[in-house]
């Protein structure tokens, strides 16, 4: 049986999508977007992309970048589905599986594509609950990946077979445990919803965040205390949920507002609990006036859950980002009651935006500060990341990695976790390579990642004749 191409993994998206109550074209984006994310680094991958699905090499780029963020963490349709508790949430995850699959045959593939599928691969399932089995080094869950032309990376499975030997082929004997495991997750009662004291020892559990965690807590009892004085028939303070976080890049700032997100739903302070992840490419359109309409569109979709906008001082500076901040504004004030908005950037040019509009400083009230990670922290986050993924650093590999910590420069610009997760996503890769030649690894070869993961390729070296 033969992979599917991204067309027909969209389509599977789809209607999957449809059968779960989401609008199918919607998850068809989500879905395109996502392969575009993972193999946004191979060569001839945005020509292809944009072919099979009639748009345009920009269209493949901004798709993209709007779904890097889905290379390590849930898609946002996957969230919502997760949150509401939906049965189709496995098989969304399944679907988006496939996609990251399909997505390693667009252009030129390379072992970074490779690893990007695989880290993905792994979120989606996670986020719905599923291990990620080990079939193929560095792909979990992806059914016959490939390395570069005429590698297939060791331990690949394709569908159907009963295990890494693929002994039956044609699928005959999976194939009644599958349909049994389907109609068993069918069959399952709603999960019910997660508690406030739920979430946040989730918060809790995250590497670091120190004042975060503090000030998320603090909130919280406020809010809580709130509502309790309300049902008592006392009189309370208007008080704004909406935040700012200020940080550098990779400190955790999304997955706190994920997380926020549920506290509140929990707290019946929103009517859904999801998020939505934008920057101003989703909230700014070519044209004055079409501008507020798009907006108008984010926010509806963040209707009952958290408008997450990452760099929202890109909107300062120019009428479309103005139009923007403006219907922001207005809708902000529209659905105050079931709408929360967390804008997050850096410190300096996040003060820039909060006075680009009056209405913004009254309704930006508290401001959340995300420290950078120490180096014993970026050690806990890269082993935890691995673990997920279901590697295992061996104790050289963790000593190497802290080395190259040292010698990282610490400037604005510096990825923190973002920098570990980009770190393990090359060494997935090179692992996959290292082990090309072993027709049969065992489960340790398999999970173990060492210091040479970590390291770029040494050039052969030339033979006694002086060729390469």
């Amino acid at each position: 049986m033969s992979e599917p191409g991204l067309v027909e993994a969209l389509d599977g998206l789809a209607a999957v999508a449809a059968e779960a109550g989401v609008e199918p074209e919607a998850a068809r984006a989500e879905g395109a977007a996502l392969a575009a994310a993972i193999a946004e680094s191979a060569a001839g991958a945005a020509q292809e992309w944009a072919g099979l699905l009639s748009s345009t090499v920009n269209g493949f780029f901004d798709a993209a970048s709007s779904a890097r963020r889905w290379r390590a963490a849930p898609t946002a349709i996957l969230t919502g589905l997760v949150e509401a508790g939906s049965p189709r949430a496995v098989d969304y995850a399944r679907a988006l599986t496939e996609v990251a699959a399909a997505s390693c045959g667009l252009g030129e593939p390379t072992m970074r594509v490779v690893a990007n599928a695989s880290v993905a691969a792994a979120a989606q399932l996670r986020a719905a609950g599923l291990a990620a089995p080990l079939g193929t080094p560095g792909t979990p869950g992806i059914p016959g990946m490939t390395g570069p032309p005429g590698t297939t990376l060791p331990g690949a499975r394709h569908p159907g077979s009963t295990g890494p030997s693929g002994d039956d082929p044609a699928g005959t004997a999976a194939q009644p445990a599958v349909a049994e495991q389907a109609a068993a997750e069918q069959a399952k009662p709603e999960p019910p919803a997660k508690t406030v004291e739920e979430w946040l020892a989730d918060l809790d559990g995250l590497i670091g965040l120190t004042r975060v965690k503090t000030e998320v807590h603090r909130q919280a009892q406020l809010l809580r205390v709130e509502q309790l004085r309300a049902a008592a028939g006392l009189r309370s303070a208007t008080i704004t949920r909406h935040l700012v976080f200020v940080g550098n890049p990779g400190t955790g700032k999304t997955t706190v507002a994920r997380l926020i997100a549920g506290i509140y739903r929990a707290l019946s302070l929103l009517s859904k609990g999801q998020l939505v992840e934008v920057d101003r490419s989703e909230l700014v359109a070519g044209y004055l006036g079409q501008t507020a309409t798009k907006t108008v569109e984010v926010v509806k979709g963040a209707l009952g859950g958290v408008l997450f906008i990452d760099e929202a001082y890109g909107l300062v500076g120019d009428q479309y980002g103005t139009e923007a901040i403006d219907t922001l504004v207005k809708e902000m004030e529209d659905h105050r009651d079931d709408l929360v908005v967390i804008v997050a950037g850096y410190p300096g040019p996040m003060a820039g935006f909060i006075e680009a509009n009056p209405g913004l400083a009254s309704r930006f009230r508290t401001v959340i500060t995300f420290d950078d990670y120490s180096d014993d922290e970026l050690v806990a986050i890269f082993e935890r990341l691995a673990e997920e993924a279901d590697y295992t650093p061996s104790p050289e590999c963790l000593k190497r990695f802290r080395e190259m910590l040292t010698l990282t420069l610490r400037g604005e610009g510096f990825g923190n976790g973002r920098y570990a997760r980009n770190l393990l996503e090359a060494a997935i890769g090179r692992h996959a390579w290292r082990l090309r030649d072993v027709e049969s690894p065992t489960i340790d070869q398999l999970r173990e990642l060492l210091p040479v993961d970590l390291e770029d390729e040494v050039p052969a070296a030339p033979d006694a004749g002086g060729h390469r």
